[in-house]
């Protein structure tokens, strides 16, 4: 009987992880699509996207520890909470100090989230759909520590900050897309 339960708590959090990878496929392709072409310079609304993307991110993290209880402990998942929440704030602030500073917090928050992403994904390999989340982890990282260093360039711009969104987007699909057969099988 417990065999039963595991299956169906790992095919009911493969599938909620399927709708939200979706979800998150979705929302970082439109935000970097009205983010890129005014990438250039910050203004309210710019500010406004910028704040937006680690908001969405405390929403999607809330979400996943809510419906992943039965597979894991949901710690890291608040520990990301908090981090996009205070570089929600960062930003905030970061962007009256300009592009630079921007560059900063937001490559300082895609390297702890990344590394959390990674750490979560890990133990949920058997779940099916985590190689391509595992994957994102380890390039965010990497892309973070480039956002800071580029901080420091003549003129930095934020269009590689929001370009990182896109593959973003697609390791999300990619893994919702894997993710199916998990939810359907119970594997």
């Amino acid at each position: 009987m417990s065999t039963v339960v595991a299956s169906s708590g790992v095919a009911g959090t493969a599938s909620a992880l399927r709708r939200l990878y979706f979800v998150r496929f979705a929302f970082a392709i439109v935000w970097a699509a009205v983010m890129l072409p005014m990438a250039s310079k910050l203004n309210p609304v710019v500010v406004t996207l910028l704040v937006l993307y680690p908001l969405f991110d405390v929403g999607a993290a809330v979400y996943d520890a809510r419906v992943s209880r039965s597979t894991g402990s949901p710690v890291l998942l608040y520990v990301n909470v908090a981090v996009s929440l205070v570089t929600a704030v960062g930003l905030g602030v970061a962007c009256a100090s300009g592009i630079p500073a921007v560059l900063r917090v937001w490559g300082a928050w895609a390297v702890v989230a990344g590394l959390v992403q990674l750490i979560v994904a890990v133990p949920r390999r058997s779940m099916g759909g985590q190689w391509p989340m595992i994957l994102s982890g380890g390039i965010s990282v990497l892309a973070g520590g480039s956002f800071i260093a580029s901080a420091g360039a003549d003129d930095p711009s934020l269009s590689s900050a929001v370009g990182y969104a896109i593959p973003g987007a697609v390791f999300f699909l990619i893994s919702a897309l894997r993710l199916g057969r998990a939810s359907r099988d119970g594997n």
